[in-house]
């Protein structure tokens, strides 16, 4: 089992910056793709920034630009560094990886629990 945990989330007012930070709890991981998600209310889940295996990375268009995904292949953490945020950001983000564990040839998706971004003068 893999566990995401997510950290950097808050309130922030519009035009500010935060970055979001997600750490595994495994070592042992083949990456396939890894980056963040979000929610906002009433809203399905959609993606915000992925990269995958290759080293290319993949934005929503609404956070080109503002947005950069990053990782530390050492540690399997990922970041989202966020910056010129609008109230339009607000939402749940969630950390997403998709790898194979323990050098097992089958690959599976694991979600964190999320993490609240506010943007609100």
């Amino acid at each position: 089992q893999v566990q995401l945990v997510e950290s950097g989330g808050g309130l922030v007012q519009p035009g500010g910056s935060l970055r979001l930070s997600c750490a595994t709890s495994r070592s042992d991981l083949s990456v396939n793709a890894m980056g963040w998600y979000r929610q906002a209310p009433g809203r399905a889940r959609e993606l915000v920034a992925v990269f995958n295996r290759n080293g290319n990375h993949n934005y929503a268009d609404s956070v080109k630009g503002r947005f950069i995904v990053s990782r530390d292949s050492a540690r399997n953490t990922v970041y989202l560094q966020m910056n010129s945020l609008k109230p339009e950001d607000t939402a749940v983000y969630y950390c997403y990886l998709d790898a194979m564990v323990g050098g097992s040839y089958d690959s599976s998706d694991y979600w964190g629990r999320g993490t609240q971004v506010t943007v609100s003068s």
